[in-house]
């Protein structure tokens, strides 16, 4: 097991005897990081910190924990959504490779602004001509004020006690789920399953425990397809295969490669944003012996430079399924777009 899967264990609880000593030794670390996201979010709240303005109206979506939740393809609707009504958007990402290579990707004529201050990004963007700027995890980074913040919370992520960095996958504590504007429930499990509704349900009694009067959507995401590594349509693979997933939660992209298979699937894992070398490309190949590597779209356009991957690998597409109150959302993010603008600072 690699380190960033150990650490996933230790914080789901099931690392036995090494992680519950882990999770003694650690408490003292997350407290002063409680403690100084806590004085932080008290000086922005009493504006002692104050947060710019962009000449553009501004959506971010973010969420609470470290990854996986599913907020990169939400962001990819959100796009699209703010097209239909007109908009120009443009999307602010803080840097890493893969999304930026995923947004460049999926809208080509979109401008995709690499800024890891996104008041600087907002401005960069309505210079290239964009009419609203959508942030891909925007939620902490307060320092630009937002017309909407929308905050994705998996079905999976309503963890009881919420313990915080390094202790356990929480950036902020829930209570800053007052802040948003409207909450997404995001679930990857499959909509025909007896249970199908129960864990949105927990998810949406959880989020109102903390945040009663934001509003809550649930959005169900799902495979959307598959494509060779070279971004062409493919067939699904047949036989056994190998998920090979670097995103913050992987056993996630096995339940939905499982879903969509009627074979067996191995999940071979590795850290989020993970920058693969010849090695690791050597390693996936020898653990799939012969099986097809089934790839999420963040791994695939990192992996598709080695050109003896190509023939052993697939690519399974995310996207958004269903959105609870559609109509509802998409008003909202029509009505960032359509209201006036106050003086940028």
């Amino acid at each position: 097991m690699s380190a960033h899967s150990w650490v996933r264990t230790w914080w789901r609880g099931d690392a036995g005897v090494l992680g519950a000593a882990a999770t003694l030794l650690s408490a003292p670390l997350e407290l002063l990081f409680r403690g100084a996201v806590a004085v932080r979010s008290r000086l922005y709240d009493t504006q002692v910190l104050e947060s710019g303005s962009a000449p553009i109206p501004v959506v971010s979506i973010g969420n609470l924990t470290v990854g996986g939740t599913g907020k990169t393809p939400i962001v990819r609707w959100v796009v699209g959504a703010l097209q239909l009504v007109g908009a120009q958007p443009a999307v602010i990402v803080r840097g890493f490779a893969d999304e930026l290579a995923l947004h460049r990707r999926w809208y080509p004529s979109v401008p995709v602004v690499e800024d890891a201050s996104r008041l600087t990004g907002a401005q960069t963007a309505a210079a290239a001509g964009a009419t609203v700027a959508v942030l891909d995890d925007g939620f902490q980074h307060r320092r630009l004020a937002r017309d909407l913040d929308v905050v994705v919370v998996a079905t999976s992520d309503h963890r009881v006690p919420a313990r915080m960095l390094p202790r356990g996958p929480y950036r902020e504590a829930p209570k800053a789920l007052r802040r948003a504007h409207v909450v997404l429930i995001s679930d990857k499990g499959r909509a025909d399953t007896p249970t199908a509704g129960e864990a949105i349900e927990r998810a949406r009694s959880w989020v109102r425990q903390w945040a009663p009067a934001v509003p809550v959507h649930a959005i169900r995401l799902g495979a959307a397809g598959w494509q060779q590594l070279d971004g062409s349509s493919a067939a699904p693979p047949a036989g056994p295969v190998l998920a090979v997933a670097g995103i913050g939660a992987p056993e996630t992209f096995l339940t939905t490669v499982g879903s969509v298979l009627d074979e067996p699937v191995e999940l071979m894992a590795f850290p989020d944003h993970h920058r693969y070398a010849h090695g690791d490309v050597r390693s996936i190949l020898q653990v799939a012996d012969g099986r097809t590597v089934v790839l999420t779209e963040k791994d695939a356009v990192k992996l598709a430079r080695f050109p003896g991957f190509h023939a052993s690998a697939r690519t399974l597409l995310l996207g958004v399924h269903t959105v609870e109150r559609e109509a509802e959302l998409r008003a909202r993010l029509a009505g960032v777009v359509e209201r006036p603008r106050p003086s940028p600072s």
